[in-house]
């Protein structure tokens, strides 16, 4: 199974101002962060707008990732992971969205706890249970503050003792409970991927014994996030630690008025493709949007 280790870019979609995706402009950001040395890519999470994209503009997203993707991967003799999102508070669809990311060819695919209906921790097993039949690699994504369900350790150890579970995107905003896992399951499985969801606590996590960072940052500075991951994987925390302390104004910034809302607004600073967003998200507000040009300009990111 696939071992998750590294930067991963957690997607934004591109629109156009009608509101359509612009899938140019999605070619031109893949190539922006393979070219940038990312590690891997996670198109449809919470980043890319998937609650407000149809079943035809995923797929279509879908196959512009995997030809873009391997293309860059043949050329250059290298392996780029793609992890698809595949997540649904309805387990049927988790597992058909799971099934998808499999037919395309997806190193693994994204599964975030189900949301709004609030299942017990049994409930939450079976479902991850259900979508580790499929047979592709799944990276849990844990993230209590959007689904309203926190993935306590003992559930995870369980989930993890399935086949196929790859790791978990850690988003619980608890460098305790992150370190918890770490102690848990990683003595069990040394593969399991503990990912940092939140950009600020990668270093922490790192310096723990996490193994990297599904990213939103990294969406407008792939290659100085994945400089500090790799920094920080091989023991250099001198030069990570410098790194995060530049990206620190951004890595607050990215969030300032809500995300994609906040880091889409950064990527147009920066000339790079991203548009507005889908209601119902709203663009940033005008405050907002002067911490995000003065964060950049701290970091040395601005255009």
């Amino acid at each position: 199974m696939i071992r998750l280790r590294g930067a991963f870019t957690a997607m934004i979609t591109p629109m156009k101002e009608d509101g359509s995706i612009d899938y140019d402009g999605y070619r031109k950001l893949l190539h922006f962060q393979m070219e940038e040395g990312i590690d891997g890519l996670v198109p449809l999470g919470t980043t890319g707008e998937t609650p407000t994209l149809d079943e035809d503009e995923e797929q279509r997203i879908i196959d512009v990732v995997m030809e873009e993707v391997r293309a860059f991967e043949k050329e250059r003799g290298v392996k780029v992971p793609v992890v698809l999102g595949a997540g649904s508070n309805n387990t049927r669809d988790a597992v058909r969205y799971t099934e998808r990311a499999k037919k395309a060819g997806a190193d693994a695919a994204l599964v975030v706890t189900p949301y709004y209906n609030k299942p017990s921790s049994e409930g939450i097993f079976r479902h991850f249970e259900a979508v580790s039949r499929v047979g592709i690699p799944i990276l849990v994504y844990n993230i209590a503050g959007r689904t309203g369900k926190n993935i306590d350790t003992p559930t995870l150890s369980r989930i993890a003792d399935l086949p196929n579970i790859a790791g978990v995107k850690e988003a619980s905003g608890s460098i305790s409970q992150m370190t918890d896992v770490i102690a848990t399951i990683k003595s069990k499985h040394p593969d399991f991927a503990v990912l940092s969801g939140d950009d600020a606590m990668t270093l922490p996590l790192l310096a723990s014994g996490g193994d990297g960072v599904v990213s939103v940052v990294s969406n407008a500075a792939p290659a100085l996030v994945s400089e500090m991951v790799r920094a920080a994987l091989a023991g250099d925390y001198e030069a990570a630690r410098k790194i995060h302390y530049r990206l620190l104004p951004f890595f607050k910034a990215a969030f300032i008025d809500g995300n994609p809302t906040s880091i889409k607004y950064a990527m147009r600073v920066k000339g790079l493709p991203s548009g507005s967003v889908r209601l119902p998200l709203v663009d940033v507000h005008d405050e907002a949007k002067k911490i995000i040009e003065e964060a950049l300009s701290a970091c040395g990111l601005r255009k």
